[in-house]
């Protein structure tokens, strides 16, 4: 189980950056929400989350072990840091009772903590340089971090400003534009625009599960989330499955 951190790979181990990546981004963020609720609510809480932290570890070391990119390997990396880190959200709320807003500043103060250390070591926070274990590993905290984030972010517009879980996913849905928008017609840099979407996918893809997976009083379809977990897990695994066969054929 022990890691090298300074080893080093011949090409970065983060898959190409286009609209498949956030297309499958997008279907984690959703399959998470619905997952981690359901396990949470069918389960003892504190074994559901014990059980999907220990499951999140062991993928999480077979990704950074792997010499080099793996499209199997990453995604189910990002799945369980999905499930983990939505739960580690909600454990601050439902469990601890931390409000919303206490949990987005702590959780926005903690990405903020593991880039500035991330670039204080390595100089860059650009995907395109995941080259050693040591930057990958900054790059799976950042991953948690982001998801963590976006998931009390979401959940915050949703109850405390009171904007339902639809009305959440309309609002990230224009936010998520934004930040491409900036990339490609005023040239912002490129970084910090990716950076800046890839934390609005949590939000966005977790209000719209919600939505479709809480009662009608709450605001949403009553679909439950058990069923709307196997709707995107099926549609992941579909996914992946197209890319899996795309990287055999090159």
């Amino acid at each position: 189980m022990s890691l090298d951190i300074n080893r080093k790979f011949e090409a970065s181990k983060v898959p190409k950056i286009n609209g498949t990546f956030w297309f499958v981004k997008l279907l984690t963020t959703a399959m998470g929400e619905a997952t981690s609720d359901y396990f949470v609510h069918h389960f003892a809480p504190a074994a559901a989350v014990v059980g999907a932290g220990i499951i999140f570890i062991l993928v999480l070391v077979w990704q950074l072990r792997a010499a080099r990119f793996s499209t199997f390997k990453y995604w189910s990396a990002v799945v369980m840091v999905s499930v983990f880190g939505t739960m580690c959200a909600d454990v601050l709320h439902v469990g601890l009772g931390v409000p919303y807003v206490a949990s987005v500043v702590l959780f926005a103060a903690t990405l903020a903590a593991v880039f500035y250390t991330w670039y204080r070591v390595e100089g860059t926070l650009s995907i395109h340089s995941i080259l050693s274990t040591r930057r990958e590993l900054f790059y799976w905290a950042a991953i948690t971090a982001t998801f963590a984030l976006g998931t009390a972010t979401g959940d915050f517009t949703a109850t405390t400003l009171h904007l339902g879980y639809f009305g959440s996913g309309l609002l990230f849905a224009g936010l998520f534009i934004l930040p491409g928008i900036g990339y490609r017609i005023l040239q912002l840099n490129a970084v910090g625009t990716f950076w800046t979407s890839y934390v609005l996918t949590r939000p966005l893809g977790a209000s719209f599960a919600d939505w479709m997976g809480v009662s009608r009083a709450r605001g949403g379809l009553n679909w439950g989330t058990g069923n709307v977990s196997l709707v995107f897990s099926s549609a992941i695994v579909i996914s992946v499955g197209q890319l899996m066969l795309r990287e055999s054929r090159r």
